[in-house]
């Protein structure tokens, strides 16, 4: 009797990991939209004016993160829910400074 409890429990929280899972895949699907538009932003931005935008350049850079976490979520290879469950996350690897054209 206890098994079939336990399994009946744990494809219970399979079944809400599917659901999460669900929701984060359409988040990411938003998410490479907007890196798409910031990416051709940073280019339009960079061929006017010959330099990049810096904020648009620290907001990519936590956006490729927590697509990164997110799809680290789905994918099975983490548990931590990420945001909105939990706080966004900090950026990592600082981007690098300058960026030269060779």
């Amino acid at each position: 009797m206890e098994s079939i409890k336990s399994t009946i429990l744990s494809r219970k929280k399979i079944g809400i990991r599917l659901l999460y899972t669900l929701f984060f895949l359409v988040v990411f699907e938003i998410l490479k939209i907007i890196i798409q538009v910031a990416v051709l932003f940073q280019y339009v931005y960079l061929f006017i004016t010959k330099t990049y935008s810096k904020p648009v350049r620290k907001f990519s850079n936590k956006v490729s993160f927590y697509a990164y976490r997110v799809m680290r979520y789905v994918t099975l290879n983490e548990n931590t829910l990420p945001f909105p469950f939990a706080d966004f996350p900090e950026e990592k690897d600082a981007p690098v400074s300058p960026v030269r054209f060779e």
